[in-house]
């Protein structure tokens, strides 16, 4: 087991790298002037760009630039924006909020997702199956952006249950419904993926010996048929909370919720660059932890990978 976590470790080390690398280099060769609105209507003056030169490398080649962005990242120093404001504080205070409404839209679509899943691929084809493989082909359908939307109409300006906007610091109750909107495509293929692994694997031969054996059927489908179907999803479920933490622009925008999302688009809009990288190489942290968790539940649920 030890060898197999310091396999996946030393496989993160060049992802990390190599993405960093590319988003940095994304971000700061954009062609053009970096300084161009940064000082109004007017030219920007020279000391102004000999400073913010100065600042952020500007003079060296792109690789001296990267190496010495990661030595700052590794004392903390996420960076300053042309105005001056730390990046750091910037992602410490939208980062727990973003956190907060991914987290909301996994277990959502976990739950949901997983529950709906197993039991129409337990029981096959029937009233429950159609009406689960007809509202995920809806929920499939719909962009994200338009699932808010209804949501907010129809639950805050109709029923009044809810505020249309979350205040400035949100808590989880106020988040459920922008969770429930977010996550609700990844639900969707959650409950297709979970019904199609289920109703393959129900038929397979250690299936038909643990039942010969006379286990009990709950042990047969919680143990056995549960532990090998659930697999693939999670891998689903692990890279979905990156890709939620990063993807939320939108619903954050609907709700107007201060996370990531409205961080990015902001740095973009303003091409903050030290924002926009900042924020990313967090999402890419993001992304190599949680393949590091899911490959090490790999193992745990599933030994013979460990040794291939």
């Amino acid at each position: 087991m030890i060898r197999y976590v310091l396999r996946r470790l030393l496989q993160l080390i060049p992802v990390f790298f190599g993405a960093t690398f590319l988003i940095y280099t994304l971000v700061w060769a954009v062609p053009g002037d970096p300084f161009s609105g940064k000082c109004g209507q007017t030219a920007c003056p020279q000391a102004y760009i000999d400073l913010m030169t100065q600042k952020f490398h500007l003079n060296d080649n792109l690789i001296v630039q990267y190496f010495k962005y990661l030595g700052s990242l590794l004392t903390g120093d996420w960076g300053e924006t042309f105005n001056g404001n730390s990046v750091g504080e910037l992602i410490g205070n939208a980062y727990p909020i973003t956190l907060r409404l991914a987290l909301i839209a996994v277990l959502i679509e976990a739950v949901i997702g997983l529950t709906a899943g197993v039991l129409t691929g337990l029981r096959g084809k029937g009233f429950l199956d159609n009406l689960v493989l007809v509202s995920t082909t809806f929920l499939i359908s719909l962009p994200v952006f338009v699932t808010a939307i209804v949501l907010q109409i129809v639950l805050g300006t109709e029923l009044g249950i809810i505020d249309t906007s979350v205040s400035d610091n949100p808590g989880f109750g106020e988040l459920i419904v922008p969770g429930i909107a977010l996550g609700s495509l990844s639900m969707a293929y959650i409950a297709r993926l979970t019904r199609t692994s289920i109703a393959e694997n129900r038929h397979a031969d250690y299936i038909r010996t643990a039942i010969a054996k006379g286990q009990p059927r709950s042990r047969v489908v919680g143990v056995h048929l549960l532990r090998n179907s659930v697999i693939p999803v999670l891998t689903f479920l692990g890279t979905d909370l990156g890709a939620l933490m990063g993807g939320a622009i939108v619903t954050e925008g609907v709700f107007n919720i201060n996370g990531l999302g409205g961080l990015i688009f902001r740095g973009i809009q303003n091409r903050e660059s030290a924002t926009v990288t900042g924020v990313v190489v967090l999402l890419v942290l993001v992304y190599l932890l949680m393949s590091l968790i899911v490959d090490l539940l790999y193992a745990v649920l599933d030994p013979r990978i460990r040794y291939d």
